[in-house]
């Protein structure tokens, strides 16, 4: 070990109490010796019994229906959620105007990522009224267990299939270890042979076969060299995913004006297009420190920081470009939402 590293290891092991994930940049998270002695596995459970605790905290953020839905299933859908004139409305602000945005290339696939500012929350009354609205915040802050200020773009997928290589989103994954949540509320149809989000059910839960091969996976993710999973990011063949006694998975094909919310801890993955497919919507992402045993006091939550993060988010990954340093989404100007992906031209 080098001197260097003797200096980092109080950093490393403080990174237990956090989210980190990564077995490739963190040697104790990494350790193969301390993770077949259960180190994945006592983060993993701690991790879930402390989400439980903070979700009975905030259960008055969303309906009994839901919670019953996202506790079965791992995930929620809500159809027909505005009334037509107003989600016309909205679509349109949304469609006419140009933000600045940022793309990023996977396979055959580019994901346009808008930032959702707080002035676009204010100048666009039907967009900032569902985005700050108790539906969209309460069930984003509920399955990710945390009551605090989720990420939030305009999401824009443009899904090319003969172009490059497979899109990895399309492979069966776990986001991380913890408890959390994505949610995409649909400006456009979402069809069967359109790439929809697919989720397999009930997989967001503990279950002994789950916990074994978690394992398995952490013990092994310490030596391999396949980038998302030494990342933290299991991915799950399908013949695993048979073996560990989970319904068939599901594919979200929904028509527009339908919000979706998932725990990504549960396996996922976006489907397969068989032809060009362009998929817009609202997208929000939520996750924060697993081991914390209350739901509030967000620091993003503070004034002056509320409903900021993404315009934070495109701050930093500006300064990356200019200073020379890569990124995966880089920012390519002001765009209307639906405008053809510059990454392609």
């Amino acid at each position: 070990m080098r001197a260097i590293d003797l200096l980092r290891m109080p950093l490393w092991t403080a990174e237990l109490a956090t989210g980190a994930k990564s077995f490739a940049t963190n040697p104790v998270i990494g350790s193969r010796w301390l993770n077949e002695h259960g180190l994945h596995e006592k983060r993993l459970q701690l991790a879930q019994r402390m989400a439980g605790f903070r979700r009975w905290q905030i259960r008055h953020l969303v309906s009994p229906e839901h919670a019953e839905a996202y506790g079965r299933d791992g995930y929620v859908v809500c159809r027909n959620v505005l009334p037509p004139d107003a989600f016309e409305r909205l679509r349109r602000e949304v469609e006419d105007n140009a933000f600045s945005a940022q793309e990023m290339l996977q396979g055959h696939t580019v994901t346009r990522f808008t930032p959702i500012t707080r002035q676009m929350l204010q100048d666009l009354p039907e967009f900032g009224a569902f985005v700050t609205g108790r539906l969209f915040q309460g069930l984003l802050r509920y399955v990710s267990s945390s009551n605090a200020d989720p990420i939030t773009f305009i999401h824009t997928v443009f899904a090319e299939p003969d172009r490059g290589k497979r899109d990895p989103q399309t492979v069966f994954h776990s986001d991380t270890f913890q408890p959390t949540a994505k949610c995409w509320y649909f400006l456009s149809d979402v069809a069967e042979d359109g790439g929809p989000f697919t989720y397999v059910p009930g997989s967001h839960r503990l279950t002994p076969e789950r916990l074994a091969w978690e394992r398995e996976q952490a013990i092994a993710a310490c030596s391999q060299k396949r980038s998302m999973h030494t990342l933290g990011s299991f991915r799950i063949s399908d013949e695993d995913l048979a073996r560990l006694g989970y319904r068939e998975p599901v594919k979200v094909a929904v028509p527009a004006n339908t919000l979706v919310v998932a725990d990504t801890h549960g396996f996922h993955a976006r489907g397969i297009s068989t032809k060009p497919t362009v998929r817009l919507g609202i997208y929000g992402s939520l996750r924060r420190n697993p081991f914390l045993p209350w739901a509030g006091f967000d620091p993003f939550s503070l004034p002056g920081l509320r409903w900021r993060q993404a315009e934070i988010h495109d701050a930093i990954n500006n300064w990356k470009m200019r200073t020379g340093r890569f990124t995966g989404q880089p920012n390519v100007g002001k765009v209307k939402p639906l405008d053809p992906a510059r990454r392609w031209q």
